[in-house]
């Protein structure tokens, strides 16, 4: 008998909106392990309730040297955990833990934030080429040529 693989979902998002939207599809990975991997310590006690969770820290392009900071502390993650499925709905730190975990083998699924409502985000730009599966919440944003898929919106 084979037996069966466990999944296990790593839930990344910046604090404040990103997360919010991210924590409201949590049914679709009840039953997976899952660990979160966000940016400030303000969330690390309500998302600890669910799972083991990482803080990495804020970064920008407008902010080299933390930009560097968290995609280090994003391979020490990936690395630690190795997780099989990435879901996010950014920004940047989203982008640097789908990134990493993209060259370590893990699907990646992108929920772009549903305050892009003229274009898609530039984190979500930059992860689409490395993307199994990315989803806007905007009709107008899909795109089945460059595998854009709406579904529906989670606010």
């Amino acid at each position: 008998m084979v037996e069966k693989k466990e999944i296990k979902i790593c839930l990344t998002a910046s604090a404040g909106g990103h997360l919010v939207q991210l924590l409201r599809l949590k049914k679709s990975w009840q039953g997976f392990e899952t660990f979160y991997v966000s940016t400030v310590d303000v969330v690390k006690e309500k998302l600890s309730k669910a799972g083991r969770v990482y803080i990495i820290g804020e970064c920008n392009r407008q902010h080299p040297f933390d930009t560097a900071k968290v995609l280090w502390r994003c391979l020490n993650v990936a690395l630690r955990e190795r997780p099989d499925v990435i879901i996010s709905t950014g920004a940047a730190p989203g982008f640097l833990m789908c990134f990493i975990g993209k060259l370590l083998g893990a699907k990646i699924i992108w929920i772009d934030s549903i305050a892009n409502v003229r274009r898609l985000s530039m984190s979500g730009k930059m992860i689409r080429p490395f993307c199994h599966l990315f989803l806007t919440q905007w009709r107008e944003l899909q795109d089945v040529s460059k595998r854009i898929e709406y579904a529906g919106s989670v606010v």
